[in-house]
């Protein structure tokens, strides 16, 4: 396991994306269990989900704050004059780098959002990082952000490991993260920054994001709608449950990564359930669930809610994280069951949509 070199008390922490499904639970949990710690947190609101999941993550935030534990800036990360002020006021010393234009479908649809966010965002993001060490200042101790499972694109060996070649994504969102990966290695080269990116697979848990397939299932369900289920059910997924994830980029955050032999400080990593799930079954647990909660009646008739269509641009069979990485650094790996995580979600559900 690696030492940890990077201590979290008493630091400021600038999480972008704050808003977002992972950077809200991030921030809520380093407010939580991390003395003195002061969240600057960045988000510019948009409305590509329901506002109101946004509204309540941030209240959460400001009523878990202690006095000064939290500051929200509303603005995109895109604005390159907001980060750069953001950086000389609070000057914060971790960063991690959440905020980007999700999803994979909508990346067909409005490419301009993702090259604002995902690649304009992500440079701004990194020449405050290198201009925070200017006249000799300490600067940023580590960078932190977030890349995806899906730049392993229609790669046919699983499961997916960071050492295979990554070079021919199917979506643009994937050729955006794939980008930032490449960006944050030549600035870690060319100026020192401490960087990890981090791999995620498909993240789920309450308050989520509505335009993931349980949430976007659970609402076509509850309004007696008909849902889709792609490549006729044969589709695998690493549903990865959201303490988890927060778990795995808190032990990260506190191991920059050491020089590797290019004298490079730069590391990737897979957070992932390592036990991919069958859609089919991914369903049925759903519904169980759903039910189980009295979100659907009792006697719902599932069957006549569901259809089985072709596959969908841009999509892949299966996402399959090899977390060895994860495990061999920070003996730590994801291990939330589906249905454990499936069923907090309802509960959630439940209880915010009463």
């Amino acid at each position: 396991m690696l030492e940890k070199n990077i201590k979290l008390e008493g630091k400021t922490i600038l999480v972008t994306g704050a808003a977002g499904f992972i950077g809200s639970n991030l921030a809520l949990s380093l407010m939580r269990n991390t003395q003195n710690v002061h969240i600057v947190g960045i988000d510019n609101m948009n409305d590509y989900y329901d506002v109101a999941l946004k509204e309540f993550r941030l209240r959460q935030l400001e009523e878990s704050a202690a006095s000064g534990g939290f500051t929200f800036i509303k603005g995109s990360i895109a604005d390159k004059s907001l980060v750069m002020e953001i950086f000389a006021q609070y000057k914060p010393q971790v960063v991690v780098n959440l905020a980007a234009q999700a999803g994979v479908r909508y990346s067909i649809e409005n490419p301009d959002a993702y090259i604002e966010s995902n690649l304009i965002g992500f440079y701004n993001i990194l020449e405050a990082c290198r201009h925070s060490y200017d006249n000799g200042a300490s600067g940023v101790e580590h960078l932190v952000y977030a890349s995806s499972s899906s730049v392993y694109g229609s790669n046919k060996k699983i499961p997916y490991a960071t050492e295979d070649k990554v070079d021919n994504p199917v979506s643009l969102y994937a050729a955006t993260k794939k980008s930032n990966e490449l960006l944050a290695h030549s600035y870690s080269k060319l100026y020192g920054i401490p960087s990890t990116g981090l791999r995620f697979f498909t993240v789920y848990g309450p308050a989520g994001r509505p335009d993931m397939a349980y949430f976007g299932f659970t609402n076509k369900l509850v309004k007696n709608e008909t849902i889709k289920i792609f490549n006729y059910g044969n589709c695998k997924r690493d549903f990865t449950y959201i303490d988890d994830i927060v778990t795995g980029v808190q032990a990260v955050m506190q191991c920059a990564p050491l020089p590797n032999e290019d004298g490079v400080r730069y590391k990737i990593y897979n957070i992932g359930n390592n036990q991919p799930e069958n859609l089919l079954d991914f369903v049925q647990i759903l519904q169980e669930e759903l039910k189980a909660a009295e979100v659907l009646p009792e006697d719902y008739d599932f069957e006549a809610h569901k259809e089985l269509v072709g596959m969908q641009p841009g999509d892949v069979e299966i996402t399959y994280a090899d977390v060895s990485g994860l495990e061999r650094d920070f003996g730590f790996k994801p291990a939330t069951s589906l249905r454990d995580g499936l069923r907090s979600f309802a509960k959630w559900y439940k209880e915010f949509y009463a």
